[in-house]
């Protein structure tokens, strides 16, 4: 299986000098569930900023856009250490190092 990565919603402004609508931070969730029903997740929020790309309408942004955003923004090294610590989750569940609970 592989990392999911999905944005349940992105903060804009209104208007922004000469744009309409323009995307200020996007929040994404990223999770994993692997074939025992094992699974991890790990969710944030990143700001991004109308840059010197071609502008795209909010009304045109598709969600793989907005990931693309989002994972652009918080940059490789971060997008790796999120889906590593994804699946150290996942594999904490399947061979637990630590527990909890009472001894009675």
């Amino acid at each position: 299986m592989a990392v999911t990565w999905t944005i349940p919603s992105m903060d804009r402004d209104i208007i922004q000098g000469d744009k309409a609508d323009v995307v200020t931070t996007i929040h994404w969730t990223a999770s994993e569930t692997d074939s025992d029903g094992n699974s991890g997740s790990s969710y944030g929020s990143v700001s991004v900023t109308l840059g010197s790309g071609a502008f795209v309408a909010y009304a045109d942004i598709s969600e793989d856009v907005a990931i693309g955003w989002a994972k652009d923004a918080l940059g490789s090294d971060q997008v790796t250490a999120i889906e590593a610590d994804i699946a150290n989750q996942i594999t904490e569940m399947k061979t637990p190092t630590v527990a909890s609970g009472v001894s009675w």
